[in-house]
């Protein structure tokens, strides 16, 4: 492990434990929710890593999928906590927020990397996980339009929400797993050439620390969330699809923006790709039926105009990526996509 990324960890572990004495001391909420956001960051940034050190063992598809699924782990907490908190709100918008973080503004800073460091401007890499990906993220959508929809126009099916959701969570999980297992399958290592910087029983010793903690502090994130929005005056909506979002799923797929440094674009892709469809096509499913356990349900109900942003953003990002080749101003465009939806959140 290299000296910056060993120090790093031990900012991680003091933020951690700062947090958690802010919270249980009753610190002023703004304090209490900023550190846990920190502590958030942090521990994304070790999970990103570890999973990093593990996939050195193994191919793209392995690395992507093992890579999204620990280091959902923060944004699946928040999730959690905030459905049980009654900020449904808040649990809608960070996922959907995650889907724009890492499918619009992460992926256009990877392509942004990929494309200055191409001796040609554009950033090439395989067309059959990014189609791939791209219909699962569609299918979602889709299932989001048709909610959105039938609440708009008051349809009679617009009472049974709940159950609609529920079956298509069903659904689109069933398609990911049939799309999930060939995939893996498929995959072949690719070594890099250059040895892991950790053992493996520390890499994955790191990932369960991390985990746990992650869960504390989206405990103490979601509880001062509330304060927090009410002090600032920033909307339940902006707290979730940018707040919650970076700081529990943005930040450990910055890892997708070092791939692309070091020319290596499939990965780099495969990473970002494969968080991406996880949230929409397995997180967001996974948890609405979770949410049924609890007193608050989620469900795929969007207001009109964010169901609006994700069903065009959907299409752009399958737009720029699907011939497995982008250049600069592609990579900007996805990037653009973010600030307006993020701005507009903003004044909501």
């Amino acid at each position: 492990m290299k000296r910056w990324e060993q120090i790093l960890v031990a900012v991680t572990v003091v933020v951690f434990a700062a947090a958690g004495v802010l919270h249980y001391a009753g610190a002023p909420s703004v304090l209490a929710f900023a550190v846990a956001t920190l502590a958030l960051a942090g521990l994304a940034w070790i999970v990103s890593f570890s999973t990093e050190q593990v996939g050195e063992r193994f191919g793209p598809a392995v690395t992507g999928v093992l890579q999204s699924t620990l280091g959902n782990l923060p944004e699946f907490f928040i999730v959690l906590f905030a459905l049980s908190a009654g900020e449904v709100v808040v649990a809608q918008f960070s996922l959907l927020g995650s889907i724009f973080a890492n499918g619009a503004f992460v992926l256009g800073l990877v392509i942004v990397t990929g494309s200055l460091r191409s001796e040609d401007g554009i950033m090439r890499f395989g067309g059959r996980l990014p189609n791939d990906t791209s219909t699962l993220v569609l299918t979602t959508t889709f299932l989001i339009v048709i909610c959105g929809a039938s609440t708009a126009t008051e349809d009679k099916a617009s009472d049974n929400i709940e159950v609609i959701s529920a079956v298509g969570a069903v659904s689109i999980l069933i398609v990911y797993v049939a799309w999930l297992v060939p995939y893996l399958r498929n995959d072949e290592a690719q070594p890099t050439g250059t040895p892991a910087r950790v053992e493996l029983p520390v890499a994955i010793a790191l990932l369960a620390v991390a985990g746990v903690g992650s869960a504390f502090a989206s405990d103490w994130f979601v509880n001062e969330l509330r304060p927090t929005i009410d002090k600032l005056g920033i909307s339940s909506a902006f707290a979730g699809l940018v707040i919650a979002a970076i700081a529990g799923n943005a930040v450990e797929n910055a890892t997708g923006i070092v791939l692309a440094w070091k020319h290596r674009p499939e990965l780099a892709v495969s990473v970002v790709k494969n968080s991406v469809a996880q949230i929409s096509a397995f997180l967001w499913p996974a948890l609405v039926l979770v949410s049924l356990a609890f007193t608050h349900h989620l469900t795929f109900e969007l207001p009109l105009v964010y169901i609006a942003a994700l069903a065009l953003g959907a299409v752009v990002v399958w737009q720029t990526t699907g011939d497995g080749e982008s250049p600069l101003f592609e990579g900007l465009a996805l990037i653009s996509i973010y600030v307006v939806i993020a701005t507009l959140t903003l004044y909501e």
